[in-house]
């Protein structure tokens, strides 16, 4: 079948080997890949191969554009790259968005979204979090901080929660959440989910939850995506595309440990087809997890 040599020559490919076959397939037909691919596939299964021809930088800023111009905000995408994403790849992705669409991707998150949340991701599409520096002499009085903002809920209060969380570096949040456990006695994610709520709380716990450890969150937001919303194909064909070349053997063990049947086993029992075997080819399923 057509489509079967199709999957296994994009997946079995990185990224740069798939641009390199882009390329030399517009020089051979004068053809681009990307269009013929969305001309002649459907569904789900076209979605797959589609996305799998974008560099990241240049995906995230298509689902960003989509998430943000669609008929409907779809703030859990904006939540699942922005809070995860490193300065240098947000960089990268705001000079996608901006070549992709001519337009700003920090003003089209301004007019599009609204409150803490806006503020908060307006702060992340800036890259400017510390990295590789860590001050323990500062971190209790940055978990003191954080839990005064979990008890007051104040504009001024939750500007400082944001900003803490968006600004300092993994490694001082890893002091500061262990000193807000000691001051309060309750773990963070548990704090904010108690003092706040909407897509602002939302996106403050994938903030946390990504310092702790990406594959989790993307694992716990996988496991969402396929048992809680009864397989919402663009959020796991989002995560799979954008972790495939990252941590996403490191995504599929964190999940078969967390939730007992392997990333493989729930996407066999909900997809079928051609994207079911794109899918599966993406992930690189190990033959213990069929």
């Amino acid at each position: 079948c057509e489509k079967d040599v199709l999957i296994d020559i994009l997946t079995q490919r990185c990224n740069s080997q798939r641009l390199m076959i882009a390329e030399a397939y517009r020089d051979m037909y004068g053809r681009d890949l990307i269009t013929d691919l969305k001309e002649n596939l459907s569904h789900h299964f076209k979605e797959v191969m589609v996305a799998l021809m974008y560099p990241p930088a240049s995906y995230d800023a298509h689902e960003l554009w989509h998430a943000l111009k669609g008929v409907d905000t779809e703030e859990q995408c904006l939540i699942d790259i922005l809070a995860s994403r490193s300065n240098m790849e947000i960089f990268q992705m705001k000079e996608a968005y901006l070549k992709q669409y001519n337009n700003d991707l920090q003003q089209d998150i301004d007019s599009e979204t609204s409150g803490y949340f806006r503020d908060t991701l307006m702060n992340l599409a800036q890259g400017t979090r510390m990295e590789g520096y860590a001050d323990p002499s500062t971190a209790a009085q940055d978990a003191m901080i954080l839990w005064e903002a979990c008890q007051q809920k104040t504009g001024e209060h939750k500007n400082m929660l944001q900003m803490i969380l968006c600004n300092k570096s993994y490694q001082q949040l890893w002091m500061v959440f262990q000193e807000f456990q000691n001051i309060s006695g309750q773990d963070i994610v548990d704090a904010i989910n108690e003092c706040y709520d909407g897509y602002f709380q939302e996106l403050l716990v994938a903030i946390v939850l990504c310092v702790r450890d990406k594959p989790s969150y993307f694992a716990y937001r996988l496991y969402s995506a396929i048992h809680d919303f009864g397989f919402h194909n663009k959020t796991v064909i989002r995560i799979l595309i954008a972790r495939s070349e990252i941590d996403l053997m490191n995504i599929r063990q964190r999940y078969k440990e967390r939730y007992g049947k392997s990333l493989i086993h729930d996407i066999k029992h909900f997809a079928s087809g051609h994207y079911e075997s794109a899918l599966l080819a993406v992930c690189v399923g190990d033959a213990e997890d069929y």
